[in-house]
């Protein structure tokens, strides 16, 4: 399966996007982003204190992921963002309107406990609840699909694409 389309994986923190994102776009054969990566340096500082990042802080991060998504336009692609609140959606959207999304959901005490295994990462637990709060799941008028994030990454990747095979059974040819 591949697809001319960009897809962003997101969710709450700990979800698995980093996990999710690159096993997806394998499958899919388009290229990964880490959403990550996109940060300025004074996010990623703010995050690592356990501040929470105000809309104004994620503004230029959410505009530099639309960029890459606006280059991958008709050649595919995958990225990795939490995109929490509609609005953060309907910014990428307006810089890469053909964007779908996976929604890596899941009960919040699997999150927890897989975050407080992981190493390396800048996200806090602590932060899970203001991501939990903040968090708007996809409305019906939005392109994208829910997937759960119980078992394996192989599984939760296998059911991603099948809920992306759905999705585009539904579109009108474009």
């Amino acid at each position: 399966m591949s697809t001319p389309h960009v897809v962003v994986v997101m969710g709450v923190a700990g979800t698995g996007k980093t996990t999710i994102g690159p096993l997806l776009a394998a499958r899919l054969g388009v290229p990964y982003a880490e959403g990550d990566d996109f940060h300025p340096e004074s996010n990623i500082a703010k995050m690592s204190a356990g501040t929470p990042l105000t809309d104004d802080d994620r503004w230029p991060w959410l505009d530099a992921i639309g960029a890459w998504a606006h280059s991958r336009d008709g050649l595919g692609g995958v990225v990795s963002s939490s995109a929490l609140k509609r609005s953060y959606r309907d910014r990428l959207r307006a810089a890469a309107p053909g964007i779908a999304f996976v929604h890596l959901s899941g009960d919040r005490e699997l999150i927890e406990d897989r975050m407080s295994h992981r190493e390396g990462h800048f996200m806090p637990t602590a932060l899970l609840d203001s991501q939990f709060a903040t968090l708007q799941p996809l409305e019906p008028d939005e392109a994208g699909v829910a997937v759960d994030v119980s078992g394996s990454p192989d599984e939760i990747t296998d059911r991603a694409v099948e809920a992306l095979r759905a999705l585009s059974r539904q579109q009108p040819a474009e």
